[in-house]
């Protein structure tokens, strides 16, 4: 990853070792650009310092990235937090946030733990050559919304076999339909589908009439006695 400090002194040379003295490197590390040159005056009047631009590579740490992001942002929310971050089996993370403030993180139905989540994503993913899928929860909020869903989603689809008709469940995001279709596609009885726009979209579940066995078209034959 690429940084810049910039740096004034009264001489080229003397902004160059203020910078690499600052960030403790050999001059063949950083590549410099001079920015303004100095400019002695006249009698002492009218002089300008040198300002230089040196450039330089560091390692970056995502996880660093992260936390500090996350930090930064809770900082400006007014709220304190602990902040644990753990990798995940498909290379992305999972950063939980716990604490004394977790219900204004969370917001109404999650929404602020999603924007939270957007926001971080797009920070620490920007400009870079591989993308990590960062998930962001608060006291295990999601682990237990998703359970409700479950527990919905098969509440719902009793309802419509019982009375045969198709109901429609309350708005959603994306990834609580996601819940939804999931925990269903395998419930006999019931197909699911979406309906409407952003963010007013929502899971209808529908009656599905179980197949009629198959008749045959072959005369049947009778003995008579």
């Amino acid at each position: 990853m690429l940084k810049i400090l910039e740096k004034t002194a009264r001489t080229e040379e003397e902004a160059i070792a203020a910078a690499l003295e600052e960030l403790g490197l050999e001059r063949d590390a950083v590549s410099v650009e001079i920015v303004e040159r100095a400019k002695k005056g006249f009698l002492g009047m009218g002089a300008v310092d040198a300002v230089v631009r040196v450039s330089y590579e560091v390692e970056d740490d995502p996880y660093e990235a992260i936390r500090g992001f996350v930090s930064g942002l809770l900082e400006r929310m007014g709220v304190a937090a602990e902040i644990e971050i753990t990798p995940r089996e498909n290379g992305g993370v999972t950063v939980n946030l716990s604490g004394s403030g977790m219900g204004a993180v969370i917001g109404r139905r999650g929404e602020t733990l999603d924007a939270i989540q957007h926001l971080t994503n797009y920070a620490v993913n920007r400009g870079g050559e591989k993308h990590m899928h960062i998930t962001v929860d608060a006291e295990s909020y999601r682990a237990k919304r998703e359970e409700s869903l479950v527990r919905l989603a098969e509440k719902m689809a009793a309802k419509v076999i019982k009375y045969k008709r198709s109901m429609a469940l309350e708005p959603m995001n994306s990834y609580e339909r996601h819940v939804i279709h999931t925990a269903l596609q395998n419930y006999e009885g019931v197909t699911t589908s979406s309906t409407g726009t952003e963010p007013n979209r929502r899971v209808v579940v529908s009656y599905e009439r179980p197949a009629q066995p198959q008749t045959s078209n072959k005369p049947v034959s009778r003995e008579w006695s």
